[in-house]
């Protein structure tokens, strides 16, 4: 068979042969060293081809979007100012109403009703409306939201060392990824964090691993000892536990209000306010005036009271009041005192024999101020004798058909301050103890209409009879205290840190079986006390009744008092039918 011949192609003057010369000649040796000097070749035949590599089109396509994005926002600027606007006028609006007292809501919704009815009903009203709303809400949100620029050096040193501080107490030895060790980075168990002025911590909250006992009372004192040693002492701290997220958040609480004086209170009969507290532990609100030094500086605000309600069917009808020398228990049964004689008859009996509360005697509804021995055991007598009449008023009444009578149904008020004292002094003379003359009314005085207050110090708490410890449902401490000392009066911790210097007046309450609230008794001092000022004089003998005219005067006419139930209430001729016997009590009086 004949051999055709080889093309062109791969004969030796084709661009093959050339390509077999040039290999055997060196320069594929040659090819391949500038080859490898230049370095390796990027993007495969893309880079062959004459393209350019992936990496420069990623970029070209980011600078693209960049520049897009840059474009629109430019371009949708005025509408994201006016979105951002609205969004700050109405968090704003939803923060003022929750700040509104309930008994204000419906008024305040009457009044936008009235005021959008006029504006439809206007010319263009409701056109305008809508310009000054859009003109309001673009210049609420010219500014765009400003970035936390985070703690400074001091704050991130404190941070720092709490958390070092927290190791201990927020750590195991078998955990594989702890949250708290030694070394850290506080940033991951801190969540949100605030300071003052002054560089000190105001708000903190932190996260605490699962297995951190927070349903122990004692291992959550001790955490709340620390962080309130480390944030800084002489502050009120309130601890909120979260256990089902494991968050604890520390915020310290402002300082209740010490200018908030004696004056009338908008209060329902059966209501008595023992002080005021912070505004997220109650949701109620009364209008109150705080003083001034200038008489024209006064201001008029709203301000959370602690209502304490009496009744037939409350479950905390008395009262006991319990605080060192100089804590304020005595101004507060001077408020009460001022503020039962608007709808009740008073008995005082002061203990100590200081006289804090002459400025009672001969007052409309006072029906004595006792300091003695004698004069105390008598009056309490009466009391007892009174609070059984009452009853069986009450009771024939009930049984008859008939309304109980008006009489009985006046509050009586027994205010006792320091009860320990008498006693004492009958246990040196060989006579009863006052404390037992309060068995009745304590027992009996819901139904009756007998309210009994008592007040001493701290350190007489144990003298203090156990009938008057176990009917005293509503409990109040002032002045400074220690967590013991509190628990063992209100039957709870306090939900704060105590702090060891107070103003007087100041100190926790709880009543019954409730939460236990901060309080702040209104100034109410003797107005015949040198050290009073003129203004405070002048607000508590605003409040006292007027003065109880002779007899002679009151009833010129010989003719018999068609009320003998209430002219038995004196005290005097209460004494008289006690010494008399059960003849002369007043229930056959």
């Amino acid at each position: 068979m004949r051999r055709r011949p080889l093309p062109r192609v791969l004969s030796g003057g084709g661009p093959l042969a050339r390509a077999r010369g040039f290999a055997r000649g060196g320069g594929l040796i040659r090819a391949a060293g500038l080859i490898r000097a230049a370095g390796p070749i990027r993007g495969g035949s893309s880079a062959r081809l004459g393209k350019p590599p992936r990496g420069a089109r990623s970029a070209r396509v980011r600078g693209f979007a960049r520049a897009v994005g840059d474009g629109t926002a430019d371009v949708l600027h005025p509408l994201i100012a006016l979105g951002r606007g609205l969004r700050a006028m109405a968090a704003a609006g939803r923060r003022k109403w929750a700040q509104t007292p309930k008994e204000r809501r419906g008024p305040a919704l009457f009044l936008m009703a009235t005021c959008v009815v006029g504006i439809a009903l206007l010319p263009y009203g409701p056109t305008l409306s809508a310009v000054s709303l859009m003109g309001a809400a673009f210049w609420a949100g010219r500014k765009g939201p400003v970035k936390d620029p985070g703690p400074d050096e001091a704050g991130r040193e404190r941070l720092r060392i709490l958390y070092e501080a927290l190791v201990p107490y927020f750590s195991a030895a078998e955990d594989p990824s702890p949250l708290y060790t030694h070394g850290g980075e506080w940033s991951s168990a801190f969540g949100s964090f605030e300071f003052d002025d002054a560089g000190r911590l105001t708000l903190l909250k932190l996260r605490y691993p699962a297995y951190f006992t927070d349903g122990d009372e004692e291992s959550r004192v001790r955490v709340e000892r620390l962080l309130y040693a480390k944030s800084g002492r002489g502050r009120e701290y309130f601890f909120e536990w979260d256990e089902e997220a494991n968050r604890l958040t520390m915020t310290v609480l402002p300082a209740l209000s010490t200018a908030i004086g004696a004056q009338r209170f908008v209060t329902t009969p059966g209501e008595t306010v023992l002080g005021f507290t912070d505004a997220s532990s109650v949701q109620r609100t009364l209008p109150v005036t705080e003083a001034a030094d200038d008489p024209a500086e006064e201001v008029r605000r709203d301000a959370p009271p602690v209502v304490w309600r009496t009744g037939p069917r409350s479950t905390e009808p008395h009262l006991l009041a319990l605080g060192p020398p100089g804590s304020g228990t005595t101004t507060l049964l001077r408020s009460i005192a001022l503020q039962a004689l608007c709808h009740g008859q008073v008995l005082v009996v002061d203990g100590s024999g200081t006289g804090e509360y002459a400025f009672l005697g001969g007052r409309a509804g006072v029906l004595g101020v006792e300091c003695g021995l004698a004069g105390t055991l008598a009056t309490l007598e009466w009391a007892a004798h009174e609070t059984e009449r009452r009853l069986i008023a009450a009771n024939r009444a009930r049984q008859t058909g008939h309304p109980p009578p008006q009489d009985i149904l006046r509050p009586l008020w027994l205010v006792l301050d320091r009860p320990t004292v008498l006693g004492q002094l009958a246990a040196a003379e060989g006579r009863r103890d006052p404390q037992e003359l309060l068995q009745v009314p304590l027992r009996h005085g819901r139904a009756a209409h007998v309210r009994v207050v008592v007040a001493d110090h701290l350190d007489a708490a144990d003298a203090l009879g156990e009938v008057v410890r176990s009917h005293t449902r509503a409990r109040v401490v002032l002045g400074p205290a220690s967590d013991d000392q509190i628990r063992a009066v209100l039957g709870a911790p306090p939900h704060t840190t105590p702090t060891p210097e107070v103003p007087p007046g100041r100190g926790y309450v709880r009543l019954g079986a409730g939460p236990v609230h901060r309080l702040q008794v209104p100034a109410t001092p003797d107005p015949y006390d040198e050290a009073t000022s003129e203004a405070q004089r002048q607000a508590v003998l605003g409040l006292l009744p007027e003065p109880e005219l002779p007899r002679e005067a009151a009833a010129p006419d010989p003719a018999p008092d068609p009320d003998p139930v209430e002219a038995a209430g004196r005290i005097d001729v209460a004494v008289d039918m006690v010494k008399a016997g059960p003849a002369g009590s007043p229930a056959e009086g």
